[in-house]
């Protein structure tokens, strides 16, 4: 698996976070009353968050 950075890690839950809370579909089974922060931290631990990181060379 690909090691992020803190802030990279952050910005990835984060940013999937915020499409979970617009309306977006998760891809993973989650339960029932969970929020869009846990939902995104399930889908980045489970690795099926569809975000790519782009680092300068």
């Amino acid at each position: 698996m690909f090691t992020y950075t803190r802030f990279e890690k952050a910005r990835i839950i984060g940013a999937r976070a915020l499409q979970i809370a617009m309306g977006a579909p998760v891809l993973i089974d989650v339960p029932e009353g969970i929020t869009p922060l846990e939902a995104a931290m399930l889908e980045f631990e489970k690795g099926v968050i569809p975000i790519t990181v782009i680092r300068p060379s």
